[in-house]
């Protein structure tokens, strides 16, 4: 068993660091000063590339590191994130300071908090600023639910990632439209129709992530995509009409589906997506996987045949509990990572008679359980303990945790998971309280561009 955590892991940086040979010091002050700074020695256009993907204040402090920098940061592609300009400073002189004195074109921008009209006319101007021409990534925000700035859709030629927040984007606005290049979209609390978003889906020929969180103005969402791969939809919404369904039509690419609203039911329908590996839901999510299964809140209302494709589950529930887990499992026979988050543990997770049964039949697979929320109750433990002693196959168990007195509480989990049965060279046991995160926490885009978006618990 082994504890995760940021004393262990200083102990073993330290027990490796005394494994480690001495540098040759001899060897290295008998470099030069210019053999050391290998940096400076690149191009102009390939330090212009780092600078850009730096955070303007840093970005701009490289200025003072030597004469031939002064220059590089006006010259190199521009990522301005006013996130990162304190709001203690007069913040649309300091914007458009800096993209009147920048020469070169626009990398990434991202809008400040809109307090006042002063701020949105400073955003309006830096958005017409040839500054930020041939701009790759834009996060605009804040806008009061205002229409979305016409500026932005002269970007359309080379946008990559958009993130567009608190806006109004009217029919007439985006009608005959097209970012050809846009591989990212997220749409954050704002106003859109049903027939917009589909006509979006379908003219971006490049969309491969889309991210819907809280907007409203569409029912119904279709895919028909070549090239998307990730699909997230939190689909909360205080106004009507609020997102209800989506229908999977035809996306042979896609590989991530995820449900990330607990309380508010999402209808989703998968028609033809053979590459779909990771899927996410809660307790308000009905999914029908063609003709295969039909799921609603977790539990398997119809089971046609096994779905194989399934590898990567991430399930939000009211309560742990084995049998919803183990129902599943039947539906998703060769599933590898199980991620739980639970807001209360259950009930009760003894095994019984049909549990025993049954595992003569079902080939457990599973080689990742990360159980967020773990209390150390008896229903947690059993719950567990049925995995490392009947999952042949299973490699790491992580247990996210937040006790008063984690020596005490690590000390009566020991005894009560039984560790000293397990083979500590097929299973690991991790305690951590780094990761208090939920999967409904995805607030970006970029978060789903990649293929388990819950690899940062593994």
């Amino acid at each position: 068993m082994e504890t995760a955590g940021p004393s262990s892991r200083k102990r073993k940086s330290a027990a490796l660091d005394g494994c480690r040979p001495a540098a040759a010091t001899g060897a290295a002050d008998s470099r030069s000063s210019e053999d050391l700074d290998r940096i400076s020695s690149l191009p102009n256009e390939i330090l212009g590339e780092i600078i850009s993907l730096l955070p303007t204040k840093e970005g701009a402090r490289t200025q003072i590191l030597a004469p031939r920098w002064r220059h590089l940061w006006r010259s190199s592609p521009l990522n301005l994130d006013c996130d990162h300009i304190s709001p203690r400073l007069k913040l649309p002189r300091i914007l458009l300071r800096i993209i009147y004195s920048h020469q070169g074109s626009g990398r990434r921008f991202r809008s400040p908090v809109l307090y006042t009209s002063h701020h949105i006319h400073a955003v309006e101007a830096c958005l017409l600023s040839p500054a930020l021409d041939s701009l790759k990534e834009l996060e605009l925000t804040s806008w009061r639910g205002h229409p979305i700035p016409a500026s932005v859709f002269r970007f359309s030629p080379t946008l990559c990632v958009a993130h567009i927040g608190h806006c109004s984007l009217p029919d007439d606005t985006l009608q005959g439209v097209h970012f050809p290049l846009l591989k990212q979209l997220e749409l954050l609390h704002s106003t859109i129709s049903e027939g917009s978003l589909n006509r979006m889906i379908a003219d971006y020929p490049s969309l491969e992530c889309l991210l819907i969180l809280c907007c409203r103005g569409a029912r119904c969402l279709r895919i028909n995509s070549l090239v998307i791969t990730s699909i997230g939809v939190n689909n909360y919404s205080p106004y009507e009409p609020m997102l209800e369904q989506i229908i999977i039509e035809s996306a042979p690419c896609l590989e991530t589906l995820l449900h990330l609203h607990e309380h508010q039911g999402l209808r989703v329908s998968v028609l033809s997506a053979p590459k779909l590996e990771t899927i996410g839901c809660t307790n308000a999510t009905g999914l029908v996987l063609g003709g295969s299964a039909e799921i609603q809140g977790l539990h398997v209302d119809m089971l046609a045949t096994p779905v194989c494709t399934i590898k990567c589950l991430a399930l939000c529930m009211p309560a742990l509990s084995l049998d919803v887990v183990i129902e599943l499992l039947r539906c998703f026979p060769c599933l590898e990572k199980l991620y739980i988050q639970c807001n209360e543990p259950g009930r009760s997770n003894v095994w019984r008679r049909e549990h025993l049964d049954l595992l003569g039949r079902l080939d457990i697979r599973l080689k990742t359980v990360v159980l967020n929320n773990y209390s150390g109750r008896k229903s947690d433990v059993d719950f567990v303990n049925f995995f490392t002693f009947n999952a042949g196959q299973l490699e790491t168990v992580t247990l996210v945790v937040d006790p008063p007195n984690i020596e005490k509480f690590l000390a009566k989990q020991r005894r009560k998971l039984k560790l000293e049965d397990i083979d500590s060279n097929v299973t690991r046991i991790n305690f951590t309280n780094q990761c208090r995160h939920k999967f409904g926490d995805i607030k970006y885009v970029h978060d789903l561009d990649i293929k388990c978006p819950f690899q940062w618990l593994f």
